[in-house]
């Protein structure tokens, strides 16, 4: 099973890592198999899901997530929540032929989630108004965002709270709202996606690295500070799937096989 993700137009020759075309999982779920190494799986839940499907997902809960889920006190974040977690299991199950309700999660000092047995298989989700994204790896770190373009107060602002200076002063030089906003949850997104893929949280100060504001780029993570040498342990890459959402992906290239291209 080998599907390209066309929203992907280059490639980087030392890489070594294939990304799969971002399947649904309502209706695509069949096409789960083999996960080599070195290949990466992207999946997106819509949270406009039927009833059916909510039942499916909420049945191999953990009693623990079930509980979690009973606390939300309104149907947007719980159903969110549900078809996330039960998508997640799911898919897990599948990769690993195993029963979705047994399986078990252990989280890092900053809450990255991983497989409590110890399995090399690595994933990252992330979910916004309307889906849920959801990555899978073996023998690597990976690390995903997804974000919603829309209106935001005071985007200015924040970028000059959390932004690097160069990403500032980019962004500062868009003058059309509709530019500034994709350009801002570009940039979000791609940051995101790797502190998660880190797995440091934000113990990273967002503006201690630079990352590309521009469409397209093929390697987004541009610096890292203190230590340079991060930028070239990373591939960070936009993921597109949805006009209306912003969303990034990143892979620790440094542990992937030195020959091979990043197919596009």
């Amino acid at each position: 099973m080998t599907a390209r993700l066309t929203g992907f137009a280059a490639k980087r020759p030392d890489a070594g890592i294939e990304i799969s075309g971002v399947w649904d999982a309502s209706t695509d779920a069949a096409k789960v198999a083999n996960l080599p190494t070195g290949t990466v799986h992207l999946w997106k839940k819509s949270f406009d899901a039927s009833a059916e499907e909510m039942e499916r997902c909420y049945e191999v809960l953990s009693p623990e997530e079930r509980t979690r889920a009973q606390r939300f006190l309104v149907e947007p974040p719980r159903r969110a929540f549900i078809l996330t977690r039960g998508t997640l299991r799911l898919l897990l199950a599948k990769y690993l032929d195993r029963a979705p309700n047994n399986l078990s999660f252990r989280y890092t000092k900053f809450g990255k989630p991983l497989l409590n047995e110890g399995n090399e298989l690595r994933f990252n989700v992330s979910h916004t108004e309307g889906v849920a994204l959801l990555a899978f790896v073996r023998g690597t770190e990976v690390g995903v965002d997804v974000e919603k373009i829309r209106p935001v107060k005071d985007l200015k602002d924040l970028a000059n709270r959390f932004f690097s200076v160069s990403e500032r002063q980019k962004l500062n030089e868009l003058e059309l709202e509709d530019e500034l906003h994709a350009a801002f949850f570009r940039c979000w997104t791609r940051k995101e996606a790797y502190i998660k893929g880190k797995g440091e949280g934000l113990s990273i100060p967002l503006h201690q690295f630079d990352v590309s504001i521009e469409r397209g780029e093929t390697q987004a993570l541009i610096a890292t500070r203190p230590e340079a040498s991060e930028a070239d342990r990373w591939l960070v890459r936009d993921i597109r799937f949805d006009g209306s959402y912003a969303a990034a992906l990143a892979i620790e290239v440094a542990n992937t096989a030195n020959s091979g291209n990043l197919s596009s």
